[in-house]
């Protein structure tokens, strides 16, 4: 593994998006992951994060995010805080700016899965400690950075990669267009009308690449699936959008991930989803717990890609 010094451009920093990381930063963090797995499958472990403790703050709940990076610090050698946003003075009014200030001086980095992503902009320009995203209503860097490893991991690189993303263009979808722009992917995201990328992470994702064909946004599944090298897909209605869960089942007939749509892709594509998945709407069982399928492999790498996060920005 690289030298800890080798990722010195991370320490301290916040990851609110992967905006705030650069191309090679990106690179260097599932380098460090794939690392990190390969020592945690052979029984190789160290803690080079003793003594270090993450606040993990909670307004959403969570199996993934919290399993893993509850898992990921103590495996580091760290302590993990649950902290509901219940029991915060945060979540009886006390101001963002001067929960930043307390907790800054308590931990060593904060994790925080929120529904406001202005909320944790604000959390971290007055935290003196890192930052980590661990969901917002605009960006899921974290689960973007797993998702780019299984990428990795099956097709050896991500420049040229071709994914198409299939469904309700949320956050997920968000931080993909940011992580495709970033590595040197191509992203088709096919969704129906009032369910498209908002504008402003689309010139966001525009400006970062140097191919202006490196997006295409379409309402045809078909057309986005058309030799992918991954097919990936969400829920379509997502933890606080339950109001709207019938108007959603209509609007998203026909963009269900099914046979005949990852016949369209190329034959070595694989299938990713964030989880939790409802078989039978965004993706049939035979898809999802089909032989193209790595979803359980990426949900896993949610823990490594993590691990390395946590190293490199709170590891001096």
């Amino acid at each position: 593994m690289k030298q800890l010094a080798d990722y010195h451009t991370l320490a301290g920093k916040s990851l609110l998006s992967l905006q705030d990381l650069t191309k090679e930063e990106i690179l260097s963090i599932l380098e460090l992951a794939a690392e990190l797995k390969s020592q945690h499958q052979k029984g190789e472990l160290s803690q080079p994060l003793a003594g270090k403790t993450l606040g993990m703050i909670f307004e959403k709940s969570s199996t993934r995010t919290r399993v893993s990076f509850e898992t990921g610090i103590y495996q580091l050698g760290g302590m993990g805080l649950y902290l509901n946003a219940n029991d915060l003075q945060l979540g009886r009014g006390e101001p963002v700016a001067d929960t930043a200030k307390v907790l800054s001086g308590y931990l060593d980095a904060i994790m925080i899965r929120a529904n406001s992503h202005k909320m944790v902009e604000e959390l971290a320009a007055h935290a003196t400690i890192p930052v980590i995203n661990g969901l917002t209503d605009l960006y899921h860097p974290c689960q973007a950075l797993a998702d780019l490893q299984t990428i990795m991991e099956h097709k050896g690189t991500l420049e040229g990669v071709k994914l198409a993303y299939i469904g309700d263009a949320n956050n997920v979808a968000n931080s993909l267009m940011i992580a495709a722009a970033k590595t040197g992917m191509q992203i088709r995201i096919a969704s129906p009308a009032g369910y498209q990328p908002i504008p402003e992470v689309e010139e966001k994702a525009k400006a970062i690449s140097a191919d202006p064909e490196f997006l295409i946004i379409t309402e045809s599944p078909e057309e986005a699936a058309a030799g992918a090298d991954v097919i990936y897909t969400d829920v379509w209605t997502s933890m606080g959008q339950e109001q709207e869960k019938q108007a959603r089942l209509s609007a998203f007939q026909g963009y269900q991930v099914n046979e005949a749509l990852m016949q369209a892709a190329d034959s070595a594509a694989i299938f990713l989803h964030c989880l939790p998945a409802h078989r039978g709407e965004e993706v049939t069982a035979a898809v999802i717990d089909g032989p193209q399928s790595a979803v359980f492999q990426e949900a896993e790498n949610r823990l490594h890609a993590q691990k390395a996060l946590m190293l490199a920005v709170m590891k001096k």
